[in-house]
């Protein structure tokens, strides 16, 4: 098995075309790799958040394997089924969940790729907004007109806040690249064959749950590496006063944009604070229909002993995806909806959520409401 990246070109609209530049992972059981940045060489291991390696808390790459036979969703909605637990985001509850906007009150759950060239950003390719003069002529500003513009972002820049498709993991499986379902992975310079972003039903509407972690720690925000496990989320519901259900959207603040706005970017995809692993069969039992963090949802580093390949570095993201048929949010924007939520004292809301029909694609923009 070795790793592969597709580059994935898409749509146009008449008023703002959009190049989109997807990755797409594959774990291998036979090696580890995570692409460094532009330009870069392979980075030096940095050592995991010390707590992960306690008895208490120390997962190995045999158990992480062995999660995707106990939490594997294959086949729950059918062999054809390429939505996986969106399927949980029924009418009903879709309508159960609307009765929860009592002050009418929305925010944006979304953080726009930057266009500052930064060690957060631009992994995917770089981010360019421009006018653009289908004329040719030069722009005359004493007369009236109209104007349109060009705009070029990948999909899984680290500063976009965006719904992971479920063919951007796959396994390895009988010889051969699955994604969610035992779909073949089918990657290719067009995307992927199945489990695209486009073929997973939109939009949908349902209760979310923020889960704010430095509220909850009593600090502004998490630093870099520190693991959430089973019991900071048993701790969070005692908290908030609320249980986490079937269909819900689950959302974790780690408080990533808090602490860039304080001290500035850093590589938040090789350091961040996230989900432990450990957690996996707890969401699986809650029967979650969508997870999202304002980070990369993974503890980095994982902090798994022995083993290799996204597995291993990104266990969340492998089981999640792969395995429950969970897609992710990275880099949700989260402030906003935490002042708001604080303010109320309320951590459920109802939340929409519109993903772009990209063809093949292995990520959309993430176009959430949260409503209150």
């Amino acid at each position: 098995m070795k790793m592969h990246s597709v580059l994935l070109t898409a749509f146009a609209a008449a008023v703002m075309a959009i190049s989109v530049i997807s990755g797409a992972g594959v774990r291998s059981a036979a090696q580890t790799q995570q692409p460094p940045a532009a330009g870069r060489g392979a980075p030096t291991p940095l050592p995991p958040n010390p707590s992960t390696q306690e008895p208490g808390h120390r997962v190995t790459y045999d158990e992480v394997v062995r999660m995707e036979t106990t939490l594997s969703n294959w086949g729950r909605w059918g062999a054809n089924d390429e939505r996986g637990t969106l399927n949980l985001v029924t009418a009903e509850r879709t309508k159960q969940a609307a009765r929860l906007i009592r002050d009418g009150v929305a925010v944006s759950l979304q953080h726009f790729a930057s266009l500052e060239k930064a060690i957060d950003d631009f992994q995917f390719g770089e981010t360019k907004h421009a006018m653009w003069n289908p004329t040719g002529r030069a722009y005359d500003p004493t007369r009236g007109g109209a104007a349109i513009d060009t705009i070029f972002f990948g999909t899984h820049d680290g500063t976009l806040s965006h719904i992971d498709a479920l063919c951007h993991y796959s396994i390895e499986k009988d010889g051969r690249g699955v994604v969610f379902n035992g779909h073949p992975s089918g990657y290719s310079e067009a995307g992927c064959s199945a489990n695209s972003i486009d073929r997973m039903g939109q939009p949908f509407a349902t209760r979310a749950i923020l889960v704010d972690m430095p509220l909850l720690k009593h600090v502004k925000y998490l630093e870099p590496r520190t693991p959430i496990y089973p019991s900071d989320l048993d701790e969070w519901e005692r908290f908030a006063n609320l249980r986490i259900g079937q269909g819900d959207t689950v959302l974790i603040r780690t408080g990533r944009w808090a602490l860039r706005a304080e001290k500035g970017p850093w590589n938040s995809a090789r350091e961040a604070a996230g989900l432990h692993v450990s957690v996996m069969p707890w969401l699986k039992q809650r029967d979650i229909a969508l997870l999202g963090s304002d980070a990369v949802n993974d503890v980095q580093p994982s902090g798994i002993v022995g083993g290799s390949g996204e597995a291993a570095g990104r266990p969340v993201h492998t089981i999640s995806i792969a395995i429950m048929g969970t897609p992710l949010i990275d880099n949700g924007y989260f402030e906003d909806v935490a002042r708001e939520a604080a303010t109320r004292k309320r951590w459920e809301f109802f939340m929409t959520v519109v993903p772009n029909r990209i063809e093949h694609g292995t990520a959309s923009p993430f176009n959430a409401v949260a409503v209150f």
